[in-house]
């Protein structure tokens, strides 16, 4: 008595399926975000969101540990502290008001060839944002 075709069939197609979800599965957990944090250290970057169903544009210079914002006609300064490659802190130079004095966390989540994708909350608060930033320059 041998071994009935339909099984060893069955057992050949339980074998290929198998093989090929563990192919997808490995293929599927070795993808990573591009995230060439370094390239994006210093340049001009735009960031556009939408404020109270506008669209705004802010523009910032990023050099070293000084980052320069243009908002809406006006400059503004702010100190930058890297934590690591990715990630970075930065905190007004001349606050105007008690919100401004707050440190806002940032976090490049992924880049491409000329943006970031990142994630950026206050310091101390848990609520975060995210946003795209595009290198001009």
């Amino acid at each position: 008595m041998g071994i009935e075709p339909e099984i060893l069939y069955f057992a050949g197609m339980m074998h290929r399926c198998i093989s090929c979800f563990c192919l997808i599965l490995l293929a599927a957990s070795c993808y990573a975000p591009q995230r060439d944090c370094k390239a994006f250290t210093d340049g001009e970057f735009s960031f556009t969101t939408t404020v109270d169903g506008t669209e705004v544009t802010t523009v910032f210079v990023r050099q070293g540990d000084l980052e320069i914002d243009y908002f809406e006609g006006k400059a503004d300064s702010s100190s930058v502290r890297w934590i690591n490659d990715c990630e970075y802190i930065v905190r007004k130079l001349h606050p105007k008001n008690r919100a401004e004095e707050q440190a806002v966390h940032m976090k490049i989540l992924s880049t491409t060839d000329n943006s970031y994708t990142f994630e950026y909350n206050l310091v101390g608060d848990s609520n975060k944002s995210r946003g795209t930033a595009v290198k001009t320059n």
